[in-house]
């Protein structure tokens, strides 16, 4: 019989003994082995770890763990224990942790396999994994093209066919951005809604661990098992996740849709701006209204984005110095071993580090990060109001289809642009989603992305979940390997 390719359909078979879940586990370890090498979605495969975690759910089976069996793929900024956790830096090549993350030991605890770590920017600063210390990841749409990124290697993992489920991280897009550059589901959930323990931190405000999926339904497992309090995490809030079933039948009537049409006026390729317009007139069919809501401060998040994030950078990175974190230069003196140690940083987070140092600095404090953290307050506000008329907002997820590797690595502005509307709802500390909603005339994927409000993910799972009903989500030939 062939296995089942879908997170829930695994979990039923491994409970009915249909089939076990160390034959799953094979099947998923085969692929990686025939798809990965030229993609190079994964850092490490953790093959003989794996094997031993299904040969004991075997064992002993829970046949109401809600992930019983399901292989799932880490990003390399999340801790695993006894595995080695890279950020895709130099600076943390050899490191491998004594402890988990706790949103791998919920996926654990849910019956989950961990498989292995998946490549990303280095630090999680990045559009399209092009700045991993270790190579890029390539997209399965199209091998000379980029995944988007910081998560690009879990966003590669799920659409090749390598992985049912991939955690990311989204510090300004980097969950949502690479899944619609892939063609595949990803979701950021409220900020809080998820514990960020176990997390290498590259901006604490904004920063969120979320799942990746090839179907709606799979999504909110995944969602399910990791949110919820967690003592570790002083950010994390007690708010009980939705039903992962409940409210995926498709109907959508009484859902209001917002739609900022002022925002969508420049920079959309025209492929892109056809398959949104395609994707709301399935959301109205679907029995969504929509309307046309305004958010005026929404044009400046890039800027605030960007002035807020790489100051928490500066300050997070700056413990990776050769005495308290990470790889050691070898040096004769303190300042050699500082200089030395820190040169092992790529070339976009030493411009990051540079530029969050700036603003922090005195005589630009004023001027640059707390105006930033003002705008923050305004674009926050917007959204307040927009949802006191819609329930969600809805925007292309990335302005442009996947752009081809090395397009704009000497262009760092046109590179920040690849997160433009995904941005806000980082600042804002609102859940969005990306969802598949078609091609473009090259055949590249294109996402969706709508934004609720605080700690409403179900909303969105269930528009995610209608507009699969209504158009079937391509996969790439990868995932048919």
């Amino acid at each position: 019989m062939s296995l089942p390719k879908r997170a829930a359909a695994i979990r039923a078979a491994v409970a009915a003994r249909q089939v076990s879940a160390v034959e799953v586990c094979r099947a998923t370890l085969d692929q990686i082995t025939r798809t990965d090498p030229p993609l190079h979605a994964f850092l490490h495969v953790c093959a003989d770890r794996a094997l031993a975690r299904a040969a004991e759910l075997d064992r002993h089976p829970d046949v109401t763990a809600p992930l019983l069996g399901v292989p799932v793929a880490i990003k390399d900024n999340i801790c695993t224990a006894g595995v080695p956790t890279t950020a895709a830096s130099r600076l943390l090549e050899d490191y491998v942790p004594p402890y988990s993350a706790t949103v791998v030991e919920r996926l654990e605890r849910a019956g989950a396999v961990i498989i292995g770590k998946t490549n990303c920017d280095e630090f999680a600063m990045g559009s399209s994994t092009e700045h991993s210390a270790f190579g890029p990841t390539r997209n399965p749409w199209g091998v000379d093209r980029t995944p988007g990124g910081s998560s690009g290697g879990s966003a590669v993992a799920v659409a090749a066919g390598m992985a049912p489920l991939a955690l990311g991280s989204d510090t300004g897009g980097s969950i949502r951005q690479p899944a619609a550059l892939c063609g595949v589901f990803g979701l950021k959930p409220t900020y809080g809604r998820v514990s960020r323990y176990g997390l290498i931190a590259f901006a604490s405000s904004l920063d969120q661990i979320g799942p990746m999926a090839a179907s709606a339904e799979d999504l909110a497992l995944a969602f399910a098992a990791i949110a919820g309090a967690d003592a570790r995490d002083a950010t994390s809030v007690d708010a009980p996740a939705p039903d992962p079933a409940a409210g995926l039948d498709g109907d959508l009537r009484g859902v209001r849709v917002g739609v900022p049409r002022e925002l969508l006026r420049v920079g959309v390729e025209p492929g892109v701006q056809r398959a949104f317009d395609a994707a709301l007139d399935s959301l109205r069919e679907a029995g969504a209204v929509l309307t046309d809501v305004s958010l005026p401060h929404a044009s400046l998040a890039i800027p605030v984005y960007y002035l807020v994030a790489n100051a928490e950078a500066s300050s997070n990175l700056a413990r990776y110095d050769g005495v308290r974190y990470g790889a050691r230069a070898d040096a004769a003196t303190l300042h050699d071993t500082y200089y030395r140690t820190r040169a092992l940083f790529g070339a976009e987070a030493k411009r990051r580090i540079m530029i969050g140092t700036f603003v922090l600095s005195a005589g630009y404090y004023d001027a640059y990060y707390v105006k930033a953290q003002q705008v923050r307050a305004l674009i926050r506000h917007d959204y307040d109001q927009a949802f006191a008329e819609v329930d969600t907002v809805a925007m292309p997820t990335s302005p442009t289809a996947a752009f081809p590797l090395g397009a704009r690595t000497d262009d760092p502005l046109q590179m920040y642009l690849a997160d433009v509307f995904t941005v806000a709802a980082n600042l804002a500390g609102l859940p969005a989603i990306s969802i598949p909603c078609g091609v473009t005339e090259e055949q590249l994927p294109v996402g969706l992305q709508l934004t609720g409000r605080r700690f409403d993910e179900a909303t969105l799972l269930r528009a995610a979940a209608a507009l699969e009903r209504r158009s079937p989500i391509a996969r790439p030939a990868a995932a048919s390997i």
